[in-house]
């Protein structure tokens, strides 16, 4: 019998027990490691102090194959409008309180010359709400957004209680728009563990939601990580995570890299290949809209 088939015989049946799954048996999987299986919660605990090691070390390296996955884009995603990625750098886009989308600097470049050519009011280049006249206004919007559970409007959200100084409210914001899935809310989370804002210091914690942020694409946190592994001695994954951010179009990920050639830590091939592939996401977020505002923006601060 071949070592697949002998692991595929033991997961028919209990670790702990030995009984095997029929029609009145239904055996779960640990949820740690899915290494084995388990006829009930009594079993589980029974088989805990023998099976302990290897479903730590398994567990640890399911989640590395998670966390150091490519991902496709950056947690910003695209501009709703011209569908084209959305630039790195929070200059480079804008978030809407009416319908919480961020919409590129070219988009809302294009509409405001539209706007302003026929004489026309403010409007949101994405969902047509007319742009709102005062801050009052624009918090009442953003409200809207979060009553209707939109995760992007309370991160937003948590950020003003924030500056206000309300860090017990910023840190509810953020935890209920991270448990919804914005990435850019496990960010907020990293940092208030990291400064114990509000909270106690807490680097597990801080360490997690770094993790759950890189894994969304977050460039900057992917950075951050790559930054804590080499300072904690461990340079193949702090290569690994900076790898990951450049060829998301991270800047200073590639500088890193580059430093890290010169030392003799990362190789030709894999600067080479970061290198093409951040030329690549960043060619991506170029459009003639954004270079048109972009060049509006310096003309006004000259």
């Amino acid at each position: 019998m071949s070592g697949v088939e002998e692991s595929d015989d033991k997961m028919m049946y209990c670790a702990s027990c030995g009984i095997g799954q029929v029609d009145d048996v239904k055996l779960k999987d640990c949820s740690a490691c899915k290494l084995v299986k388990y006829c009930g919660v009594k079993c589980q605990k029974e088989h805990r102090p023998q099976h302990k090691r290897a479903c730590k070390q398994r567990a640890a390296e399911l989640r590395d194959e998670i966390l150091f996955k490519q991902p496709e884009r950056s947690h910003l995603g695209e501009c709703p409008i011209c569908c084209l990625r959305l630039p790195l750098g929070q200059e480079k886009s804008t978030m809407m309180p009416c319908c919480s989308k961020f919409i590129c600097n070219g988009c809302e470049y294009a509409n405001s010359i539209y706007e302003l050519e026929g004489c026309l009011q403010r409007k949101c280049p994405f969902c047509r709400h007319l742009v709102p006249n005062s801050e009052e206004e624009t918090k009442r919007n953003m409200m809207k957004r979060v009553e209707a559970n939109d995760p992007v409007a309370m991160r937003q959200m948590g950020g003003m209680r924030r500056k206000e100084g309300d860090y017990d409210g910023a840190f509810e914001y953020w935890s209920k728009a991270a448990g919804l899935g914005d990435v850019g809310a496990h960010y907020q989370l990293s940092v208030v563990y990291r400064d114990g804002e509000g909270v106690e210091k807490d680097k597990k914690k801080e360490l997690h939601h770094l993790e759950e942020d890189a894994i969304g694409g977050h460039t900057f946190a992917r950075h951050n990580l790559g930054i804590m592994e080499g300072k904690n001695g461990r340079p193949d994954r702090a290569v690994k995570h900076l790898i990951i951010a450049a060829k998301l179009g991270q800047d200073q990920s590639l500088s890193s890299l580059r430093r890290l050639y010169a030392a003799g830590i990362v190789s030709k091939e894999d600067l080479a290949g970061a290198l093409r592939a951040h030329q690549d996401a960043v060619e991506e977020t170029k459009s003639q809209q954004r270079e048109a505002a972009e060049a509006a923006r310096t003309d006004r601060v000259k």
